[in-house]
């Protein structure tokens, strides 16, 4: 069932207008929600909400539902897109570090204090739901922002701004993996997640956060293909083995390429070092139980950086799974290119 977007868009700001005007919204949003269908989510007491033709939680499509009225792209900000576990984090890191390089030096960049998802937020999250996040103070300086909403849903001022994106992608074999170990890291009163077999039946069947996972890429895949200078495609795995090259790309793309003169200090060098999944993991900020400063997550930081490696998979599903969802991104995926993405 597809859903229509929300209409009723306010003249100004909804941030200036107290929190009266936010719990006003929230109403509306809730009211639009429980007509949607609702299935069983992942977790026991966590429903699954059609919108859209996608799956969501209560809260993740209420603040996509804010985040289509009341998010304005300009034509200079710069979204990091994903599908949940597909190496957001890393990228929103080298995201930052890229276009920040000019204001602090290796020894004194924000990365080393705050957790990416602090520096980089969510529309749907933080900008939604905490706008006196320091990040969205600086509006002379912040410009990038991430979303994990499926293309096809964005904001329509993302499209109409001209700005520009970049997504990245994996196996949707570690994606699963990755998203069933973080959600039982989450402080959550909604239950247990349920085990490794039903989950991956749903996840399979597109029962899963922001819907169909393959579908997500899809989605994002077409966009790119259709708009190659406003949308950069990146793949994990490719990454993961060979970054400096990606990270040039991904600089020059972003209007912040290294210089040649920084090509001979090496900084795209120490952009890489400092954004890596061992620098990150090992860092105070990112260790324990320590949370996002933006208050806009019920995860630890910690748990932001399990293992990171290509291939994890094999160490939790059987071959017959495997086969399963590999099966399913054939098909998807047939006539597309996406199967042949070597570069």
């Amino acid at each position: 069932m597809e859903s229509e977007r929300l209409t009723t868009v306010p003249n100004q700001d909804e941030t200036k207008n107290g929190s009266s005007e936010f719990e006003k919204n929230q109403e509306r949003y809730k009211a639009l929600i429980s007509t949607l269908t609702h299935e069983k989510g992942w977790r026991q007491k966590e429903a699954y909400i059609e919108y859209g033709g996608k799956w969501w939680t209560q809260t993740l499509l209420e603040g996509c539902l804010r985040a289509q009225e009341f998010f304005q792209a300009r034509p200079n900000h710069f979204l990091v897109c994903s599908y949940p576990k597909t190496g957001t984090t890393w990228l929103k890191a080298l995201t930052f570090a890229i276009a920040n390089r000019a204001r602090f030096d290796h020894s004194s960049s924000p990365l080393l204090r705050h957790n990416p998802h602090e520096l980089v937020p969510y529309i749907e999250f933080a900008v939604s739901f905490f706008p006196q996040v320091d990040v969205l103070k600086d509006k002379g300086n912040n410009t990038l922002f991430s979303t994990h909403i499926p293309y096809e849903l964005l904001p329509e001022s993302v499209v109409r701004s001209g700005c520009k994106l970049v997504y990245i992608w994996r196996d949707p074999k570690d994606t699963f993996i990755s998203m069933w170990t973080f959600l039982h890291k989450a402080k959550t009163e909604l239950g247990p997640v349920s085990n490794l077999e039903e989950s991956f039946d749903m996840f399979c069947r597109g029962l899963s956060w922001y819907g169909h996972y393959l579908d997500h890429v899809l989605g994002y895949w077409k966009s790119y293909q259709e708009n190659p200078d406003k949308i950069l495609f990146l793949k994990y795995e490719l990454m993961r083995a060979e970054p400096l090259p990606f990270v040039k790309k991904l600089a020059e793309f972003m209007g912040f390429g290294f210089t040649a003169q920084e090509e001979e200090k090496g900084v795209a060098e120490n952009v890489v070092k400092l954004c890596s999944f061992e620098t990150l993991k090992n860092l105070e900020a990112n260790k324990g139980e320590k949370g996002r400063e933006d208050r806009a997550a019920v995860y630890p930081n910690s748990s932001f950086f399990r293992k990171g490696k290509v291939g994890d998979w094999s160490n939790y599903l059987t071959l017959e799974m495997a086969a399963r969802i590999d099966g399913i991104m054939e098909e998807k995926f047939k006539d597309t290119g996406l199967l042949e993405i070597s570069i």
